[in-house]
């Protein structure tokens, strides 16, 4: 069975082919920068690593360039759409109405669509992947993997706000946490790593969007990101946690309307409102170069991610690993580095030399003395996404 898997992300798009129950890749890529003119386009398959930039607008653009080379005479691997059995998608924000994988009907489309305004970085991409999608393999199943599924186990102390009791039982206000597909498959990694019983982890996603999950004997019991994907951690271009007294400032004293503070807090902030640059590869770059802002950022970034790791391991009573994952969790050793550094009283002990080194496996960055073990696990979203649509579908 061959199953696509589209991962839509605030400016990014990943896919892959993969033959299922083998679990054999076919073909890989992803698509950098969506929105910009230099955008990124990477394309592997067995003697083919393609890397170039474009002009690529948006989401549906990036996704038809993606249709193309799947279908190229040369590059491609599928001569025709119906050679597609199903295409995963995976969708940010399910509510509290879907915790578990499901086929796309047009109720589910019309659920996605309602709940754009809790993940409006996300959701709409999501979306317009599952539209695109539809159009291009119309003889495929179409099947969501929600973001919010892995994190649906979360207690109520955890998930519950300290507002008036109705907003929860007739809204359904609440923490609903993000890229649970993605903590999912490394907690599940790392268990498997760490072979030992009541486990107490700690998964750090780390990309243009950033969270962390406390993983507790496999099991979600708190993370970062909350009602929608913009508390928590410093981002790309959101904001993380901040005093909402600030928002009651932004629209009574100096007459900002709500829409113009969402787009400042989620579109103008976090790494891009610190610096002038959203891409981490940037920031790092004119950091080394002297550039202050650029080097508090990365300060501030590190000790947001420190704080929950305090958190979290209290919250646990204990800690056996931390995992960085994602684009700048797996690659940035600055931020490792940054985040582990005078971290003893945790038992977290960074071995520089490991951490330096680069690798797509799984690796240990710890030391051998170090009391928590601190690793990099690839992230392997797709994976997972297909494991589960098959699993519906089969």
């Amino acid at each position: 069975m061959n199953i696509l898997i589209i991962n839509s992300g605030s400016s990014s798009i990943k896919f892959q082919l993969i033959q299922m129950p083998s679990e054999t890749m076919v073909c890989s890529g992803l698509v950098e920068r969506v929105g910009h003119h230099d955008a990124i386009l990477n394309y592997k398959k067995e003697g083919i690593d393609l890397k170039y930039t474009d002009h690529i607008e948006s989401h549906k653009e990036g996704l038809q360039k993606v249709v193309d080379l799947l279908l190229d005479p040369d590059k491609g691997v599928i001569k025709n759409t119906d050679e597609i059995d199903a295409v995963g998608h995976r969708v940010v924000h399910g509510g509290n109405a879907f915790t578990d994988t499901t086929l796309v009907t047009e109720q589910v489309k019309q659920h996605i669509q309602d709940l754009c305004p809790l993940a409006p970085l996300h959701n709409p991409h999501n979306l317009e992947g599952i539209l695109v999608a539809e159009k291009l393999f119309s003889s495929a199943k179409q099947v969501a993997v929600f973001d919010t599924a892995f994190l649906s186990t979360l207690p109520e102390k955890a998930k519950k706000y300290a507002i008036p009791n109705k907003l929860y039982e007739e809204q359904n206000i609440q923490v609903y946490g993000f890229h649970g597909t993605s903590h999912k498959y490394v907690s599940e990694k790392a268990i498997d790593y760490l072979k030992i019983q009541n486990s107490k982890i700690i998964t750090i996603h780390l990309g243009n969007g950033c969270s962390m999950t406390a993983v507790q004997n496999g099991i979600s019991i708190d993370h970062s990101l909350g009602f929608t994907p913009s508390n928590g951690l410093i981002m790309g271009t959101r904001s993380g946690d901040i005093d909402h007294g600030v928002i009651y400032y932004l629209a009574n004293k100096l007459g900002y309307t709500m829409n113009e503070i969402s787009h400042l807090l989620t579109k103008e902030s976090g790494m891009l409102g610190l610096t002038g640059y959203s891409d981490l590869r940037d920031i790092q770059t004119e950091a080394e170069r002297g550039n202050r802002d650029c080097i508090l950022a990365l300060e501030m970034n590190a000790y947001r991610i420190i704080k929950y790791i305090g958190a979290y391991s209290a919250a646990m009573n204990g800690l056996d690993s931390i995992v960085f994952t994602a684009g700048i969790g797996e690659n940035s050793d600055v931020i490792r580095k940054l985040v582990c550094e005078d971290m003893s009283f945790f038992g977290i002990e960074l071995d520089q030399n490991k951490n330096s080194l680069r690798s797509n496996e799984l690796r240990e960055v710890s030391t051998l003395n170090s009391k928590v073990k601190v690793l990099v696990i690839p992230t392997n979203e797709e994976l997972e996404i297909a494991k589960q649509a098959f699993n519906l579908i089969s």
